[in-house]
């Protein structure tokens, strides 16, 4: 593991003070910067408009740690998991869900979790470290190319919905972002990107004070304190009156778009009592939608899935009091990249 600084957390006026200093012309700096943030060179070999020379000097003075990709599976719905690795040997995954209309990046932001929310493989992972904004950037970068050259279209959304609590790693995702969003990044619209979150009331407030332009998706799965404790332990310290008001703020700031996401579970959280105390929950909240997920089993939960008719008049209720509810199947499930599934499994 190299000791030597990541060249990419240089700001663009630090690489032309460092150009400057080895006496090098100006433009190489622009040069330099469009390899790393939108030519997307994993090493400064890959560099080929600068002279050997200087590739040499700059990696014996800086490191590029690059995720590289490890593995990609295909579903038979066309979802594709990439499973990358960070130069410190691990793994973390994001997945590119294509429709005809969008083609979404669901990207990690942390190295596992430290939340052990119950129904979420990540959760029985132990949270290695947070990932870096520049890493974060490489897997949107990467999911891009496999969209471009899979389907020939760019990425559409980006949502932070993979690995991790992402407000567990405000600095590093808002950084991320703001370079996803650059004219000299990939330039993507910040309307076009949801950060979720499990529940971190203080950093939602947060994201209300920095005027953020970004959407927000809470993960509630269920609508009184006792039951979200039970499946989210984080919910003991950042209750549901908490949440409420800290998402009532977010959008008195920034009056951008807030989601609840809502899996279902097999008599746990899918009765009309429940769907009552949701109702409740969405009026309270200036909130455009409520997503209610199908569950995706994993080995170390004890819940299923409601049945079809369950599930339809659980949907029913919400939309005769005026929910604007959205029912969202599973994609990729066959191949572990569906909601909550993401725990770095080998391919079958």
């Amino acid at each position: 593991m190299s000791t030597l600084p990541n060249i990419r957390h240089l700001s663009l006026e630090q690489l032309e003070d460092y150009f400057e200093r080895i006496n090098e012309k100006k433009f190489r700096v622009k040069q330099v910067h469009e390899w790393l943030w939108q030519k997307h060179a994993g090493s400064f070999d890959d560099m080929t408009n600068l002279s050997k020379d200087l590739r040499n000097k700059l990696a014996g003075e800086f490191s590029l740690p690059a995720l590289t990709i490890n593995e990609v599976q295909t579903s038979e719905d066309g979802t594709m998991k990439t499973r990358f690795k960070t130069f410190d040997g691990h793994f973390i995954e994001g997945v590119l869900i294509p429709t005809e209309e969008r083609k979404t990046a669901c990207v990690s932001s942390q190295i596992g979790c430290s939340l052990s929310c119950k129904f979420c493989a990540t959760g029985y992972m132990d949270r290695k470290r947070n990932l870096t904004y520049d890493e974060i950037y490489d897997q949107v970068a990467m999911i891009n190319q496999e969209s471009e050259k899979k389907y020939e279209k760019k990425l559409s959304n980006i949502v932070f919905m993979g690995m991790g609590e992402p407000l567990l790693n405000y600095s590093n995702v808002m950084k991320a972002i703001e370079r996803i969003t650059a004219v000299d990044g990939l330039f993507m619209s910040a309307r076009r990107i949801t950060v979720s979150t499990a529940g971190v009331a203080k950093q939602i407030r947060q994201l209300g004070d920095d005027q953020v332009k970004f959407k927000l998706a809470l993960s509630l799965h269920a609508a009184n304190d006792q039951k979200r404790n039970e499946i989210m332990p984080i919910n003991e310290s950042n209750n549901i009156k908490a949440l409420i008001e800290a998402l009532n703020h977010f959008y008195k700031q920034t009056g951008n778009e807030i989601t609840f996401e809502y899996i279902l579970f097999k008599n746990f959280n899918d009765s009309q009592k429940d769907a009552e105390e949701l109702v409740k929950i969405y009026r309270q909240v200036p909130a455009d939608l409520v997503n209610i997920i199908e569950y995706n089993p994993i080995e170390e939960f004890r819940f299923t899935k409601p049945d079809e008719e369950d599930t339809q008049n659980f949907m029913s209720f919400l939309e005769k009091n005026r929910v604007n509810a959205r029912l969202r199947r599973s994609r990729g499930k066959d191949i572990d990249a569906a909601c909550g599934q993401l725990a770095n499994k080998k391919g079958h």
